[in-house]
């Protein structure tokens, strides 16, 4: 009884020392806001707490790309091409332990990418467009802690009756974020010429959601194929390890909103008089009287 009490006057303590620095902030910059400037409690939630993170940014040389037989057939005919863009179709994520070493976790991700490229077949002037698959895997290290706690609720699923939803567990879950990659470069060479890069073996299991994004088949690509194409991407990616976990925040209290709803739009021709006159577009500025929303980022520091 007595610990619970010191834990109990040691949180007190701590929110009335915070309770000017923080509400000293918010009334700052929210003059305009009803927002209480006085902490009331400390409250428990459950939320999700990030362990351990960690950015990256991968150059991916030399990536296979993959057609399905329709597109294959172009390829074959292609005397050049080049990368018009890529996109990030989907990412799988595992999450296994780290034999002896406690509390950190291996986060397996491997990406499919959707690559965009435009394929010249002989003397013809105006390209084809062609669609492939790029596949690529990478692995780190990111730390978890420990704890496996089975966590059940009294929620019911949706469409049952009177069933209780399944189990569920506190192991760390793993989240990627990412931008579609940069395309740097794409090569056409021949298919024997390219089956020394390691990234250029066909993928063992191409997952049913990505196959949905492309036209045609997969399964007899590289049958009668002659020629390949590989694709160099940049990418950044963050990696992030993270639990369910019970906090103690401090509130001030309920969100209330104070704004009321408009259902009024406005006229067309009201909204357009609002508009300024642009006249850096009739009349350009010159380099020194660019606006700062204007000039172009300078990587030399300044």
């Amino acid at each position: 009884m007595l610990t619970v009490t010191k834990l109990f006057l040691q949180h007190t303590m701590v929110l009335s020392v915070d309770n000017n620095f923080l509400g000293g902030i918010l009334m700052s910059e929210n003059k305009n806001c009803n927002v209480p400037s006085k902490i009331k409690e400390a409250v428990c939630i459950d939320t999700n707490r990030v362990y351990d993170s960690c950015a990256d940014k991968d150059c991916l040389e030399d990536l296979r790309v993959y057609f399905t037989d329709s597109a294959q057939c172009v390829i074959d005919r292609a005397t050049n091409v080049r990368c018009r863009g890529a996109e990030v179709l989907n990412a799988f994520i595992e999450v296994e332990r780290v034999p002896f070493n406690r509390g950190f976790y291996s986060v397996d991700i491997t990406y499919y990418f959707k690559v965009c490229l435009d394929v010249f077949c002989g003397h013809t002037n105006a390209p084809t467009m062609v669609e492939g698959l790029a596949t690529f895997s990478k692995k780190c290290i990111l730390y978890g802690s420990e704890g496996n706690v089975k966590v059940f609720s009294s929620e019911f699923a949706c469409g049952d009756i009177d069933q209780q939803l399944d189990m569920v567990s506190t192991n760390p879950r793993a989240k990627v974020q990412t931008v579609d990659p940069i395309c740097l470069d794409a090569k056409l060479c021949r298919v024997c010429d390219c089956c020394h890069i390691d990234q250029c073996c066909k993928p063992s299991r191409i997952p049913k959601c990505v196959c949905r994004c492309f036209e045609g088949d997969f399964e007899s690509y590289e049958k009668d194929a002659e020629k390949a194409v590989t694709v160099t991407l940049g990418i950044f990616t963050i990696v992030q390890l993270e639990r369910d976990v019970q906090m103690l925040i401090p509130a001030y209290d309920f969100c209330i909103p104070s704004k009321e709803c408009n259902c009024e739009t406005d006229n067309p021709c009201d909204a357009f008089r609002r508009i300024q006159f642009p006249v850096d577009e009739f009349f350009p500025p010159k380099e020194g009287c660019l606006k700062d929303s204007y000039r172009p980022a300078c990587a030399c520091g300044d």
